[in-house]
């Protein structure tokens, strides 16, 4: 596939430019890397009526068929990893081998939903009747997908919807829409026209893609403060919602781990793709045994993370992805420094070109201090000392979020026995961010309604029916 300049948004199958168009920008530089459409209320409307249109067609073909469709289309984004790879990097900032992995788990995704079933219950099925429920599909699904991984968390978002047989229309980020326009070029070459419509734009869009009429399901994946207005502009129409929201994951460090061991794990749990993750670990609470030594440890090993250009190579941390989410980070770390909180690591800011902050690690900060209660979303955590495990589980408890959490210890029954006393979706015992579209990932609290992934995440496209039949 040619990666060219010029992009286009995908509706009914054919390549729509936009009225006018918008600046993208990399993260790394600020410079201007490629110009996206616009879309206006016209172009959204056309995009929705071409998903109504395929929809009846595309229900009834055999789910076999589309299970086939949705796996082409996943071996299709593994075989354009390199050119989708190098235009993540420039759009999102992340480093190659982060934009690769990333791509390869977006093609891994689709055909991992492709496999799984919808189930079928018999209810009944006696002399006098035969009862059972099935799973029809809903219709057009509006999705919405975030900036910091712009293509694994639309894929979450596809191929289930599409499986399951409703038709999609898919919105960007307006930070990130440039790989997810080049997808949408894919997918017109392997699936029928309108089953999959890709449009971008501005903070206009998503209000417009929420309040349409013709929209039966929105899909969002963003800020809990965000999801609240979705919810709204989604009640007029009683639309069906899956809300994967915002995170302040707690993780709890036991006083028998090996320090030295654990040290890198536990700074990528925090760090990666620079803490611009909702299941990345925001708060650490450590035993207070093991607590000085393995701030040493993490300190140690941070110095040695290479933060740069995500095309440069050998760069391990890029940049912040976007203008507004940098100066919140910033924010945070003023506060912190405002409060005389001690900074173990980072804290400064940097006068080159970028959205650019440092590995910052805050020693043991109030657990009321914003950094503690607060998702940074950024390359900033603050170690937590605690002596008594009860204790540490209602400071992990005590957030509005309940998106991710782990436990970390030698003991893995007594740590597995201690992930479910925590108020997440998901607890990882001994690792981290680990996801697989057989699997539910949900939040609980303000975190979200609703999972993605496994026959639940497949359910959350579906409506019930039952259908009796009198002999």
């Amino acid at each position: 596939m040619d990666f060219d300049k010029s992009f286009s948004m995908t509706i009914g199958g054919n390549a729509v430019v936009g009225a006018s168009m918008f600046d993208v920008v990399n993260p790394a530089n600020e410079t201007v890397i490629g110009q996206a459409p616009d879309a206006t209320k016209e172009q959204l409307d056309a995009a929705v009526a071409a998903a109504r249109r395929a929809f009846p067609a595309w229900a009834a073909t055999p789910i076999d068929e589309r299970r086939a469709l949705i796996d082409k289309l996943g071996d299709a984004v593994l075989a354009n990893i390199d050119g989708l790879k190098r235009l993540l990097t420039s759009e999102q900032g992340k480093p190659h081998a982060d934009a690769e992995g990333e791509i390869g788990g977006a093609g891994y995704w689709l055909k991992g939903a492709s496999t799984i079933e919808l189930p079928v219950t018999v209810n009944e099925d006696s002399a006098d009747r035969y009862s059972e429920t099935r799973h029809v599909p809903l219709g057009v699904v509006g999705a919405i997908a975030p900036w910091n991984f712009p293509m694994v968390l639309a894929m979450f978002k596809v191929g289930p919807a599409l499986l399951a047989g409703n038709t999609m229309v898919l919105k960007p980020s307006p930070f990130t829409p440039l790989t997810t326009l080049k997808f949408g070029e894919l997918a017109a070459t392997i699936l029928p026209p309108g089953v999959l419509n890709v449009v971008s734009g501005g903070d206009h869009l998503g209000p417009w893609l929420t309040e349409h009429p013709d929209i039966d399901k929105v899909s969002f994946t963003g800020s809990t403060e965000t999801g609240r207005r979705v919810m709204r502009s989604a009640s007029s129409t009683l639309k069906r919602l899956t809300l994967e929201l915002g995170g302040n994951d707690p993780a709890i460090v036991m006083p028998d781990v090996d320090v030295e061991a654990l040290a890198e794990k536990l700074f990528w749990a925090a760090f990666t793709n620079n803490g611009q993750i909702c299941i990345a670990t925001k708060r650490m609470y450590v035993h207070e045994d093991i607590y000085e030594p393995l701030k040493e440890a993490l300190v140690a090993y941070a110095k040695t993370v290479k933060v740069g250009d995500g095309a440069e190579q050998g760069t391990q941390l890029g940049p912040i992805n976007n203008r507004p989410q940098y100066e919140r980070v910033l924010d945070l770390i003023r506060d912190a420094r405002d409060n005389g909180y001690k900074f173990l690591l980072g804290g400064e800011q940097s006068d080159a070109p970028g959205f650019f902050v440092p590995i910052t690690i805050i020693d043991n900060p109030p657990e009321e201090s914003r950094i503690v209660q607060e998702e940074q979303f950024g390359p900033i955590l603050p170690l937590l000392k605690f002596s008594n495990v009860d204790d540490a589980v209602a400071r992990a408890n005590a957030s509005e979020y309940g998106l991710g959490a782990s436990v970390w210890s030698r003991d893995d029954e007594a740590a597995f026995a201690l992930a479910a006393r925590i108020q997440s979706g998901t607890v990882w015992v001994n690792e981290t961010q680990h996801l697989t579209p057989l699997a539910a990932f949900g939040g609980m609290k303000q975190s979200g309604m609703g999972v993605e992934g496994g026959t639940e995440g497949l359910l959350e496209y579906t409506t019930a029916q039952t259908l009796v039949r009198r002999r």
